[in-house]
């Protein structure tokens, strides 16, 4: 099945994951100490020792022990599995393959008496489809009762293999009709089996691929695969060819960093913007923002830091190497980031990661918003994507050395991946597309829209170098940084510094893609990268397993295709005007919206490239296209109606009570015999922007009517971009103005201060 869906799925590099034992009364400590914060209790002196005692009890918490304890680990296995079938598994994990059935019932049943151990009931096969998201439908271990009544808890291999979820439920483009029913799922093997513990239960999940009845992709997992086999057999050809034979494979890792927002879950409830749409559709300014950079990296708040550390726990029983935390820039805003794991098991886990941030969150009385640009004003939330590619054996492909001038593998690398992004730059430019993301792209907060490649000062020299005089004679160096105290040291200094305003930076040994949305699958941006990175290393090996002189035609290929793609490279601001007009100048396509940016999918580049590795078809592309043009269209609809019900049943009647308050007291004030200037003027002020706010309300409304009536949904996604959400911002101007003007007390949700400033 798996090499039904995936062809010859290399399997790759396995996580080294230590043997972990169950939850400690440790954790159960720590929790209880963190719920007794969060509610408040008072204890006498006894109490008091006793928390004195959990405290310090939770200080020893030991990562190494519950570091994987929800993980049917390679350790489990080895400790569970017949030797025999353990090295099938680890075979088919290292090379490839297919488990046969006899093998496979056997990895079922130690797997399902490891979770029934742990409390699961019920088994589930994981999936990701094109909604962005995670889907699971779960079925229990049991059987039909024997002839005395006894029941038995029972997983078979072929459960364990493939599952048939219902395929016309799930985005497909038109893959499927309503009425063809019929999809798959297949496990991959290479991602591990996991526990996940609810209000449900203790639920088995096994990562898998989805797929249609007749074996198109349904899936974001199934083409990521697809794609790290196809960049893995390519760049073993480049490694070859510099005199490597012991390298079996070259793995794909990433490093996503997630960023993310927390409100109180009360405030988030009175905002019906945020439930639905998962972003404020309204909302003035706070009077104090991110202006004075006093929230990055700033302490972290109690509240937050108690939810940082259920959340790490959580995580860590996951076995999701989660690593750093600290606050972002914005009020309410965070981050978290984990250490590289190879890409199928790094996209895995991100998804556990985003969800398991909105459990928690919610178990301290708090909502997470993961929508890119959840408050106009401030920073929004990406998620950068830190790719790299190494071999098994131990390689980093894309580590310069000490002197990259001198690194011709090195060299070779770089150079075709600037040929990889300058050819694909609109395909790149696309797998970073999604709804939200259109308001951080190119808005001085988040990269531009314009994809560039910064390399650094040493290898911009070297680059130079080679594209003006054929060699590269020296490399910059770091040298000391001098700090001028006696009691500190001097540090070694870096051989260039960083850029944060670039979409694609080289970070001394890997890519920083930093456009990628914060709510996003990162599976996307890694299926592209991995497959324009294998097109530009299949180019090349071609030319050199044919060289005559191996030497000298490296040499010479890395000089062409730095010279031909060194437009791509620019190391300065991406935020400045000078760099559109540049970037222009030089031909680099600046794509503004996902909707333009899915139009890049069905081109004949793309088809082309995407075909020849086996990655997409070109009806999956075409699929792909269509659920993109729908997902951009109702989601803008939805965000639409919920601002057409909160002005109609919210702010309007809000408003007009206040007119009508002013009024009574315009009059009083003139029945006095007092001036009422003041109090007739911010009358006049408000019903001026009330009847702005009624008029926009009513036009966006005869938008959305007009958009009912489109069928095509290239032309309708095109409609909403264009026109609809011109009527949503023309409807949110005067809304947010009356805001400023209108007494705090009548105004019917949370503002902006209340969201970030009170969690």
């Amino acid at each position: 099945m798996c090499q039904y869906l995936f062809g010859e799925v290399t399997s790759n590099e396995q996580t080294t994951s230590k043997l972990v034992v169950q939850e400690s009364l440790v954790e159960t400590i720590l929790r209880m100490e963190v719920l007794n914060s969060q509610h408040g209790i008072v204890a006498g002196s006894m109490e008091n020792s006793k928390n004195k005692e959990e405290t310090k009890m939770s200080e020893v918490l030991n990562v190494e022990e519950i570091f994987g304890s929800k993980v049917f680990t390679l350790g489990k296995m080895r400790e569970r599995l017949p030797k025999s079938v353990y090295k099938e598994v680890k075979k088919i994990i290292d090379h490839g393959g297919e488990l046969s059935l006899a093998t496979a019932d056997v990895v079922a049943k130690a797997m399902k008496d490891w979770a029934v151990e742990n409390g699961a009931t019920h088994y589930t096969h994981w999936f990701q489809p094109l909604t962005g998201i995670t889907a699971e439908k779960h079925d229990a271990f049991v059987t039909h009762p024997d002839e005395s009544g006894k029941m038995i808890m029972e997983f078979s291999g072929k459960e364990l293999i493939k599952g048939e979820p219902d395929a016309s439920s799930f985005p497909s483009g038109g893959l499927r009709a309503t009425f063809e029913a019929r999809g798959y799922t297949a496990w991959d093997i290479t991602s591990p089996a996991f526990l996940k513990e609810d209000a449900t239960g203790v639920i088995l999940c096994i990562p898998t691929a989805f797929c249609s009845y007749k074996g198109e992709a349904l899936d974001k997992k199934t083409p990521l695969l697809r794609s790290m086999e196809a960049v893995s057999t390519q760049a073993l050809r480049i490694v070859r060819l510099f005199g490597n034979t012991g390298a079996t494979k070259v793995v794909a890792s990433v490093g996503p960093e997630q960023e993310y927002f927390l409100v109180d879950r009360d405030k988030y409830l009175k905002r019906e913007d945020l439930i639905f749409a998962g972003r404020t559709l309204f909302g003035a300014p706070a009077p104090k923002g991110q202006e004075l950079e006093d929230h990055y990296f700033g302490t972290i708040r109690e509240r937050i830091g108690s939810f940082m550390k259920d959340l790490n726990i959580e995580l860590w029983k996951l076995g999701v190497t989660a690593k750093t935390q600290h606050n972002e820039v914005a009020p309410a805003q965070h981050e978290l980031a984990p250490i590289y794991e190879t890409a199928n098991i790094a996209v895995d886990h991100n998804q556990l990661v985003m969800e398991t941030m909105k459990k928690v969150a919610g178990r301290h009385g708090m909502t997470c918003l993961l929508h890119e640009k959840p408050f106009a004003g401030v920073n929004g939330s990406g998620k950068h994507n830190n790719w790299s590619l190494g071999t098994d054996n131990g390689v980093n492909l894309l580590d310069p050395g000490d002197t990259p001038n001198e690194n011709i593998q090195f060299l070779l690398v770089l150079a075709c991946i600037l040929k990889a992004v300058d050819t694909h730059a609109d395909l790149l430019r696309q797998s970073a597309s999604d709804v939200g993301n259109d308001h951080r792209l190119g808005a001085n907060e988040a990269p531009p829209a314009i994809i560039s490649v910064f390399l650094g000062e040493q290898l911009e020299d070297v680059v130079k170098q080679l594209v003006e005089t054929g060699d590269a004679t020296h490399s910059i160096q770091g040298g000391k940084l001098l700090t001028g105290v006696s009691t500190l040291p001097d540090l070694d200094k870096d051989a260039t510094d960083r850029n944060r305003t670039s979409p694609f930076a080289f970070t001394g040994n890997k890519f920083e893609f930093r456009m990628v949305g914060s709510a996003d699958s990162i599976a996307s941006p890694n299926t592209t990268l991995n497959a324009i990175v294998a097109e530009a290393f299949c180019e090349a090996a071609d030319i050199l397993e044919k060289a005559d002189d191996f030497d000298i035609a490296v040499h010479d290929l890395i000089k062409k295709y730095l010279t031909e793609h060194q437009r791509i490279i620019f190391n300065g601001n991406g935020y400045s005007e000078e760099w559109v007009e540049e970037a222009a100048r030089r031909g680099l396509p600046n794509i503004k919206s996902m909707v333009e940016a899915s139009e890049t999918l069905t081109t004949e580049k793309s088809i082309k490239l995407f075909e020849k590795f086996g990655i997409f078809t070109k009806a999956e592309l075409e699929s792909r296209e269509e659920v993109l043009y729908e997902t951009y269209s109702k989601t803008i609809n939805i965000e639409a109606l919920t601002m057409v019900d909160m002005a109609k049943k919210q702010y309007i009647p809000a408003v007009m009570g206040y007119t009508r308050t002013l009024a009574d007291t315009v009059l009083a004030v003139k029945s006095a015999g007092a001036d009422a200037t003041v109090q007739t003027t911010v009358l006049k002020s408000i019903s001026e922007k009330l009847a702005e706010a009624q008029a926009a309300e009513t036009a966006l409304e005869d938008k959305l009517a007009e958009a009912a009536g489109i069928e095509d949904p290239k032309k309708l996604a095109f409609f909403y971009k264009d026109v609809v959400h011109t009527a949503m911002d023309d409807l949110r101007t005067p809304v947010d103005e009356l805001e400023m003007m209108v007494d705090k007390k009548v105004w019917p949700v949370p503002a902006y201060g209340d969201l970030i400033f009170e969690v």
